[in-house]
């Protein structure tokens, strides 16, 4: 199915008048995220690959500006990235308004409120609840994080990318989305070593393989990180509101 084309007169509306704002970019972060949804999500394009030395022409910056506010992009979550190999920086580019940061939240009775602070990511047991173990879901766009196939909602689970046996903790850099067989064949293998068997399998081609162990490197460097959506980010903000009153009580 063709990707549609979003108006560009709304989004250039919404990056002027909220997102600019809401997440104080500076002139280098919004160069940068101009540049790419100039070359992405106007032309029809959801994932676009690019270099560092692409953008920094198209933006008219140096690389040394363009490389953190790249990383700042990723940390706001208007960008995610995918993958990052040799031919450059493989990334999802989000619109404004698919941008939680970018959203004002909303109480009972419809009326906009500030925002609070952010949530601690580092400190969130993603495992705990329904809500948040879909968010780990949500991250991997329903595939499964290991064979890369595309599942619907009975084919789907949790996987700890280091088991639980081996003290495996449930933050967002250890558990990904998979599709129950890969869960059961995978055991208490290492994830690269599991990535390694499914390409020896033939399930995962030399480039998929390579993506893969990529993605797992990002993954534990904490740079794929979850979308908290509203009603998430309430539940890690009471969760977190109650670990300190426990400690503060004890």
């Amino acid at each position: 199915m063709k990707n549609e084309k979003p108006n560009a007169e709304v989004v250039w509306k919404q990056f002027e008048d909220v997102l600019v704002p809401r997440l104080n970019l500076g002139l280098a972060d919004r160069a940068v995220y101009s540049h790419l949804v100039r070359h992405s999500r106007l032309e029809g394009k959801f994932q676009f690959r690019f270099s560092i030395a692409w953008l920094a022409e198209g933006a008219r910056l140096c690389p040394e500006t363009v490389r953190p506010a790249v990383r700042r992009l990723v940390d706001q979550g208007a960008l995610r990235l995918l993958e990052r190999s040799k031919e450059g920086h493989l990334v999802e580019v989000f619109l404004p308004d698919e941008i939680p940061a970018a959203q004002p939240d909303a109480g009972e009775d419809g009326e906009v409120v500030p925002q609070t602070p952010p949530v601690s990511l580092e400190e969130v047991d993603f495992f705990k609840t329904p809500l948040l173990r879909e968010a780990i879901h949500a991250r991997e766009r329903d595939r499964c994080f290991y064979c890369m196939r595309r599942m619907n909602k009975r084919m789907k689970c949790i996987d700890h990318v280091v088991p639980q046996a081996e003290f495996g903790r449930n933050s967002y850099r250890n558990l990904v989305s998979a599709c129950v067989e890969c869960n059961s064949a995978k055991g208490q293998r290492p994830a690269g070593d599991f990535l390694r068997w499914l390409y020896r399998k033939g399930t995962l081609s030399p480039c998929e393989l390579s993506a893969r162990l990529g993605a797992l490197g990002n993954l534990t460097a904490g740079r794929l990180r979850p979308v908290l959506e509203r009603g998430r980010r309430r539940e890690v903000r009471k969760e977190q509101a109650g670990s300190r009153r426990y400690k503060m009580a004890t």
